[in-house]
């Protein structure tokens, strides 16, 4: 497959982070999560056990007393997260136990820390890798922590600011979403964008973070000769649910292209919008370069009905297929992604290096070095060739957060 890889130089003086696919809202965490932690335990219980592979010759479950625990979303929400918990399970057998949260977490927050506390209620479980962390991951921590001050937690894809989530968290793992700002027009422009649709919602665009990434479209947008038209879109999380939010991308990008024409890149600030915002991009020709979510799996399969039936984690498989998908709907040069997964690769490495913590084969919780070989090492297991950045995030005053790591890596545009 011919590839073009576009090198990423991001501004030195970006002093900003952007969250993932999720919005802000505030943590409660009132009394009522106590009392739901034992319904909760009966259910993670339950979860994990429809979710264990039975062991065979090939599981690497090493002789351990520790357990690391896997948070995530629902495959309705977006499946890479969930696919590759499995796939850690698979690896390691019992060590591993997982969880999920509610798809609409925004108002069960009690749920999403009971659940969290049943986790942690097994003392064997040492260390909860979270991915997508969403709003509420900052106020289960600290439930937590209320009796298990000792749990270690990485989590991936932070859906709140970084001055609530990382004092909370030992390890923060984030896509460098303002850079994806900085360097998502130039790309569009070279695919031959001459407009960009920016969806999203009020939630989404409250969150400082998505608001800096929005920002950045605004400068390099005008800076490559793209005009940027925002399109509010319903929240997932509302009353219409993500049906509604699917619907109207599937209504509304026809009537965009029919507006600006062709050459017009769409962008979303949410996964749950992925699937049908390709699906019409490719049936309508128009741009697409790419997810809030940074990956080749992130809603493609679903949306060109491409089979992964045996390739959930093969990177090369499914760029094989998104090239014959691109040639078969003559898109050549107008469809990019990363050839990184970085929801898979942060629950990767997330466990890789938790269980590191834990065997010993570290200087303390966050030895930095271990951590960044640790992240470029999963990385390389999902695409040998790739090309990673790995910086901490600074916050707004110029002070690097050395818990909070940044990742970035090229496009693979296709042809």
């Amino acid at each position: 497959m011919k590839k073009r890889l576009l090198s990423l130089t991001l501004a030195a003086a970006m002093t900003l982070s952007l969250a993932g696919c999720r919005g802000n809202a505030t943590a409660d965490t009132t009394a009522a999560a106590d009392t739901a932690a034992t319904t909760a335990a009966a259910e993670t219980t339950t979860a994990a056990g429809d979710q264990e592979t039975e062991a065979t010759a090939e599981t690497e479950a090493p002789a351990a007393n520790f357990k690391i625990g896997i948070i995530t979303g629902t495959a309705s929400q977006g499946d890479e997260e969930i696919t590759q918990a499995g796939k850690m399970k698979e690896k390691y057998g019992d060590m591993i136990v997982t969880s999920t949260y509610p798809d609409n977490f925004t108002t069960e927050t009690e749920t999403v820390i009971s659940n969290t506390v049943a986790m942690a209620s097994d003392p064997d479980v040492k260390a909860i890798i979270w991915c997508q962390a969403i709003p509420g991951t900052a106020a289960a921590i600290d439930k937590v922590r209320e009796t298990r001050p000792d749990m270690i937690f990485i989590v991936g894809t932070p859906g709140e600011d970084p001055g609530v989530i990382n004092p909370k968290a030992d390890i923060v793992l984030q896509v460098d979403e303002p850079g994806c700002g900085i360097v998502l027009p130039p790309q569009a422009a070279k695919q031959g964008a001459k407009t960009m649709i920016h969806y999203s919602f009020p939630r989404h665009m409250s969150y400082a973070l998505i608001v800096a990434r929005h920002e950045n479209f605004k400068k390099y947008c005008a800076e490559n000769n793209i005009e940027l038209v925002d399109v509010t879109a319903p929240d997932p999380t509302g009353d219409s649910g993500i049906t509604g939010a699917q619907q109207f991308i599937l209504e509304d990008v026809p009537r965009q292209i029919e507006k600006y024409g062709k050459d017009t890149v769409f962008f979303t600030t949410n996964c749950g919008m992925q699937e049908p915002l390709i699906r019409s991009v490719f049936e309508n020709g128009a741009i697409y370069s790419l997810q809030c979510c940074p990956s080749p799996f992130h809603a493609f399969p679903a949306a060109l009905n491409i089979d992964m039936a045996g390739h959930e984690a093969d990177v090369n498989y499914m760029m094989e297929q998104l090239q014959a998908k691109v040639t078969e709907y003559n898109m050549g040069g107008r469809v990019s992604t990363w050839g990184v997964p970085c929801n898979m690769l942060f629950i990767s490495a997330g466990v890789e290096y938790a269980k590191k913590v834990l065997e010993g084969q570290t200087s303390g919780t966050l030895d930095e070095q271990v951590l960044r070989d640790t992240i470029q090492d999963c990385a390389e297991e999902f695409t040998p060739d790739a090309k990673m950045t790995i910086d901490y995030y600074v916050d707004d005053n110029g002070n690097a957060k050395e818990n909070h790591f940044l990742v970035m890596s090229d496009f693979v545009t296709f042809e």
